[in-house]
Formats: structure tokens, sequence, C-alpha cells
């Protein structure tokens, strides 16, 4: 990691920076989205999820915008990624990639497993 990187991510931080990659969402369809993108490997709950988006907000990686909700649930809050959350997400899965290259040249996993 060079001075430049963004700190790393938790799972839930990556799996959200990675559902709002999209386009703007409410907290439920962040939720949907990652447990469908994971293939129901990882479900965030309402406090994982807040916390999480709470934590991102404040690192400046993720912002809370206005939003017309189709359902016309006045309730919802809306999230969409910043340009920081893309830099951080790209610096997360780069330091990913390297342990899955290191994996495979001790063949902890095979060419195409990851």
């Amino acid at each position: 990691m060079t001075t430049d990187d963004p700190p790393a991510l938790s799972t839930a931080g990556l799996h959200v920076l990675l559902a709002l990659g999209d386009g703007p969402r409410h907290g439920y369809a962040i939720m949907q989205a990652v447990a469908a993108e994971s293939a129901g490997t990882v479900q965030l709950g309402p406090t994982t999820l807040y916390r999480t988006l709470r934590t991102l907000h404040d690192a400046g990686l993720v912002s809370e915008i206005a939003h017309d909700d189709p359902a016309g649930d006045a309730r919802r809050r809306y999230y969409q990624i910043t340009d920081a959350g893309r830099r951080a997400a790209g610096a997360q899965l780069r330091r990913l990639q390297t342990l899955i290259d290191i994996a495979r040249t001790k063949r902890l996993i095979h060419p195409g497993l990851a």
C-alpha cells in the first residue's frame, strides 16, 4: 500500500460501495443488491448496513442525495458513491487481487477459481 492509497475497507463497506456502483440506492435496495451480488453469501442486517453507511459517509466515500422515491416513500434516504469512494473501492480490490495472485502461486486456489 502506498501513502496515496485509501485505507482498507471493511467487507461490508466494500460490498456497499460495489452495490452503489450502479447508481444511487436506498438502504433496503443496498441490502438486496449485496445479497444478490454475493449469491446470498453476504447478508447485511439493518444495524450493520446503517453503521457502515455512516462510516462511509463520515469518510467521504458515499453521500446522501435528494431523490424522488418511485414508491413515494419520503422516509427513504438515498446514497451514492463519491469519487473518493470509487478510488477506495478500486484500491481495496487491487489489494484483494494481490492476495489472490499470491494464493495462486502457493497453489491454494487454482486458475479460474477467483
